[in-house]
């Protein structure tokens, strides 16, 4: 009954009008002058809004005026366009109604650091064109490549974000998404990922289930993490 009542709450919107307004949460550009990188969560769009998250990433180069959002939308397709989105627009906008909450918010030298490494993954990632709600590719397939390919970021993604564990070119073993451990994955279908950070989680048919004894919290499909924040509040 609580599957199908958020699933009927998500249809009953109409995306298409849905407020995609500053949720007020990054602070403007002239106010921090330091690197910054940035990982949201929103529900996603319609009825994949009651079992799901869009993941996404925005970064501000020091001093830059502005900042850049990275993520992949899968109807742009429909539209001769690329699902992978990189340009310049409000960090944290509202994700077609949906208010997002802040996973990652790293600043100054770090993020420096971090930024250079995601610039080369957002231009090497193998599936620009591709997009499929599940088990992957999709939007969170692309940030979960992200934060692997820039381990100083040191987050995962919460346990709902569904294509998370799709691995690219479809490979059984690679480093966790915190660098900190390994991920077993059979086309994100089936697997299992170990990490001090990770903590220990069990993939089955996509849905994640884990314990994240680091900052101790339970990860559960549909709810995602429940318990401390996957990073510590920015300085």
């Amino acid at each position: 009954m609580f599957l199908a009542l958020l699933a009927a709450t998500a249809c009953a919107q109409d995306w298409r009008h849905a407020d995609r307004s500053s949720a007020k949460i990054a602070p403007l550009p002239a106010d921090e002058p330091r690197a910054l990188v940035q990982v949201y969560a929103a529900r996603a769009v319609s009825w994949r809004g009651g079992f799901a998250v869009h993941t996404w990433i925005a970064i501000k180069e020091k001093n830059a005026p502005s900042y850049e959002v990275m993520q992949v939308v899968g109807f742009r397709l429909h539209h001769g366009l690329p699902a992978l989105m990189d340009e310049p627009s409000e960090p944290d906008r509202r994700w077609f109604g949906k208010t997002p909450t802040l996973i990652l918010d790293i600043r100054g030298e770090k993020a420096e650091s971090a930024i250079a490494k995601i610039h080369k993954a957002v231009a090497d990632y193998p599936y620009r064109d591709a997009y499929r709600v599940w088990p992957g590719p999709n939007s969170n397939t692309f940030t979960s490549y992200v934060l692997r390919a820039a381990p100083e970021l040191g987050i995962d993604l919460p346990s709902n974000a569904i294509g998370r564990d799709w691995l690219i070119h479809g490979r059984p073993v690679a480093f966790s998404e915190t660098g900190t451990g390994v991920q077993l994955s059979l086309l994100g279908v089936l697997g299992a990922t170990v990490g001090l950070r990770d903590g220990v989680e069990v993939q089955v048919l996509g849905l994640d289930f884990g314990v994240d004894f680091f900052r101790p919290a339970l990860k559960l499909p549909i709810f995602g993490r429940i318990g401390m924040r996957a990073a510590p509040q920015p300085n």
